[in-house]
C-alpha cells in the first residue's frame, strides 16, 4: 500500500509539473508601414490578407514591426480576441511601433516597458550610433492564468543601415531583459535586419544565452529567407532577418517561415515567422 501511495504521489507531481508548462504560439510580423507608396501592395489592398494570415496561425502573441496606430486598430477590430500594446517610436509618441498583440483570454500583461535603442533608452525618440531611424523595443511581463506562470516577452526592430546601432541595440535589449535572466523564461522577436548565423547581432544574441527557434525546432517548414519584397521566396537563399529567440529553459517545438498569400498577394514585404514554444 505504501509503495502504491508513493507511486501515486510521484504521478501526481509529474502531472502538476507538466500542467505548469506553457505551450505558446508566437509570431513575428513586419507589417510594412501603412502609409508606404506601395501601389498594388498598398495597405488598403493587403490588409485583409494580413488579418487572414494571423487568423490562420492563431498566435497567442504577435510581435509586429513598422506598425502604425491605424494598422494596429484595424488588426484588433478584425481580430477581437486580441488586445495590443505599443507606442510610436518618435519623440511625440507617433510613428512606427513595435506593437505587441496578445490573446486577452489567455495572457495578462502585468508589466510593460517601451524603451529606445540608444545611449538614453528611457528618452522617447532618442537615437545613437548613427542609426538611420529611431529604433525601439517593447517589453512585457505576462501572467498565464491557466498555469499561474509568468514569462517575459520583448519585440524589436533593429536599424537597417548602421551596424554599430544593431550591435549596440542588442546590448540595450539584453540589459533590459537581464533582471529576469535565470528567473523567468524570455522570448525575443523582431526584424533584426541581420542575417541569422552571419551577423554580429545574431552572435551577440547567442552569446547572451538566446536560442533560435528555427535552428532548435525539430519540426521546420518554409524557406530560409524572410524578406520577400511582396514576392514568392527565392529558392535556396539563406537570409533570415526575422527571428524568434528564447532563453530561460524554454524549448522550440515547431518553427515556420510563413509564405501565406492569396492569389499571389502577400500580406507584407516580409515573410512572418511562426513558432510553437514550450515554456517551463
Amino acid at each position: 500500500m505504501k509503495s502504491l501511495m508513493i507511486a501515486g504521489c510521484l504521478l501526481l507531481a509529474s502531472t502538476v509539473a507538466f500542467a505548469e508548462e506553457i505551450t505558446l504560439r508566437v509570431m513575428t510580423f513586419n507589417v510594412r508601414y501603412g502609409t508606404a507608396l506601395d501601389g498594388d501592395n498598398s495597405w488598403s489592398k493587403r490588409k485583409d490578407t494580413l488579418v487572414n494570415c494571423i487568423k490562420q496561425y492563431d498566435p497567442d502573441i504577435l510581435g509586429t514591426q513598422e506598425c502604425l496606430a491605424m494598422q494596429a486598430d484595424y488588426i484588433a477590430a478584425n481580430l477581437p480576441d486580441y488586445r495590443w500594446i505599443g507606442i510610436g517610436r518618435e519623440q511625440n509618441g507617433k510613428g512606427e511601433m513595435t506593437a505587441v498583440f496578445y490573446k486577452a483570454e489567455t495572457l495578462v500583461p502585468v508589466e510593460t516597458q517601451n524603451f529606445w535603442l540608444s545611449e538614453t533608452p528611457d528618452q522617447p525618440g532618442s537615437k545613437s550610433w548613427d542609426t538611420n531611424c529611431t529604433r525601439m523595443a517593447t517589453r512585457i511581463k505576462f501572467h498565464h492564468p491557466k498555469t499561474g506562470r509568468f514569462f517575459v516577452y520583448a519585440n524589436t526592430h533593429l536599424d537597417h543601415k548602421s551596424e554599430p546601432a544593431r550591435q549596440n541595440g542588442m546590448g540595450v535589449i539584453d540589459a533590459r531583459l537581464a533582471p529576469y535572466a535565470g528567473d523567468l523564461p524570455t522570448v525575443l522577436t523582431g526584424d533584426f535586419n541581420s542575417s541569422a548565423g552571419k551577423s554580429k547581432a545574431y552572435d551577440i544574441a547567442l552569446e547572451k544565452g538566446f536560442k533560435d527557434s528555427w535552428v532548435e525546432a525539430p519540426d521546420k517548414k518554409g524557406p530560409t529567407i524572410t524578406f520577400g519584397e511582396f514576392k514568392a521566396p527565392k529558392p535556396d537563399l539563406d537570409e533570415r532577418i526575422d527571428w524568434i529567440l528564447y532563453r530561460g529553459g524554454a524549448q522550440a517545438l515547431e518553427c515556420e517561415t510563413v509564405t501565406y498569400n492569396e492569389d499571389g498577394r502577400y500580406p507584407t514585404d516580409h515573410f512572418p515567422v511562426f513558432a510553437v514554444l514550450r515554456l517551463p
